[in-house]
């Protein structure tokens, strides 16, 4: 019914940079808190950051001053750009959605993406 695609995942330097992206599609009427997450090897699901529907952002203190996260509304698209990139940055990055998916509804309804690899290696 929704549908998060992600892009932008990949091997970088130490160091380096990336940005993730992911679009949602599908039967949304409005999204609302949307994020991102990572699980690394051996460790579990951690919330990296969130972003409200209007544009308040909540940071995991590990990436606090090297993250951004951002939002597109009417793409509806939120991104993850990433610096300074550390390997205890490497993990599988998943986007999350929470969506309305019908107008008269106050229920939201998390969507997950797929999860793409990011890894930070020399």
């Amino acid at each position: 019914q929704v549908q998060l695609v992600e892009s932008g995942g990949g091997l970088v330097q130490p160091g380096g940079s990336l940005r993730l992206s992911c679009a949602a599609s599908g039967s949304i009427y409005r999204l609302n808190t949307m994020g991102w997450y990572r699980q690394a090897p051996g460790k579990g699901r951690e919330l990296v950051a969130t972003i409200s529907s209007g544009g308040s952002t909540v940071y995991v203190d590990s990436v606090k001053g090297r993250f951004t996260i951002s939002r597109d509304n009417a793409k509806k698209m939120v991104y993850l750009h990433m610096n300074s990139l550390k390997p205890e940055d490497t993990a599988v990055y998943y986007c999350k959605a929470a969506v309305t998916e019908y107008p008269g509804s106050y229920y939201n309804k998390d969507y997950w993406g797929q999860g793409t690899q990011v890894t930070v290696s020399s």
